[in-house]
């Protein structure tokens, strides 16, 4: 796969952690990743941004791209045209990671918050790019009580576009999980019709990055280049 695309079903649910892991993983086996973020909000000049946050945690091999940053902590379109600035289009975005993707064994594209949030004044969304690509998705979702339904609405979403996800990555995974985080485990497949592909404890993007390259196999399963069972995972937290 040349080039992955990473939704989350919201915000702030650990989608630049289980990037940089999924990067990383990548990067250890010998591949060159480039990490994209088409539209990045909420931070002004100098500041780090999430594709390169991401390229720090998962080391040598992996460069960060982002093709707009807007200061305001918006969606991307309202964040564009707050600023006065030009927005991200789709096609922008397929462009660019088609331009890495000739450049590297792999592209991450990370989205900001989840699959339809809007890009520009068109109402394009992420979804449009992974379109043009033709490219999986990935889809990162939160542990606890409500994330069946946002994942099932993402992989639907996914499907009326004639995209299929790859499966679904548990970001941030509590260390005392409760009963809804557990069962989940075994449901979460279900409401995506996708695999279940790893789990990425609360925390891991404060790790050192040469911790968190050591670890971050044993997130990810073997569809992501990782040794981590999701059988075996449900079993020791029942």
């Amino acid at each position: 796969m040349g080039v992955i695309v990473v939704t989350g079903t919201g915000t702030e649910i650990g989608k630049t952690v289980v990037t940089a892991a999924v990067a990383a993983v990548a990067a250890v086996r010998g591949r060159r990743v480039a990490v994209l973020k088409p539209a990045q909000t909420g931070l002004g000049s100098g500041e780090a941004g999430d594709a390169e946050e991401a390229a720090r945690l998962a080391g040598s091999g992996v460069s960060g791209m982002e093709l707009a940053r807007f200061p305001e902590p918006l969606a991307p379109a309202t964040a564009a045209r707050r600023a006065g600035m030009a927005p991200v289009r789709p096609h922008a975005v397929a462009e660019a990671a088609e331009k890495l993707a000739t450049e590297h064994d792999l592209v991450l594209v990370e989205g900001a918050g989840g699959l339809l949030v809007r890009f520009d004044d068109a109402a394009g969304t992420l979804a449009d790019a992974a379109r043009t690509l033709r490219a999986p998705v990935l889809i990162v979702a939160p542990p606890g009580l409500g994330t069946l339904n946002t994942t099932a609405l993402t992989a639907e979403a996914l499907r009326a576009r004639s995209l299929e996800p790859l499966g679904v990555v548990v970001g941030s995974w509590p260390a005392v999980p409760d009963l809804a985080a557990r069962c989940n485990l075994t449901d979460l497949p279900e409401a995506a019709g996708a695999p279940l592909l790893g789990a990425v404890p609360e925390g891991s993007g404060s790790l050192p990055p040469a911790a968190f390259r050591t670890a971050a196999p044993y997130w990810l399963g073997p569809a992501l280049g990782g040794v981590w069972d999701a059988e075996a995972f449900a079993a020791s937290v029942r």
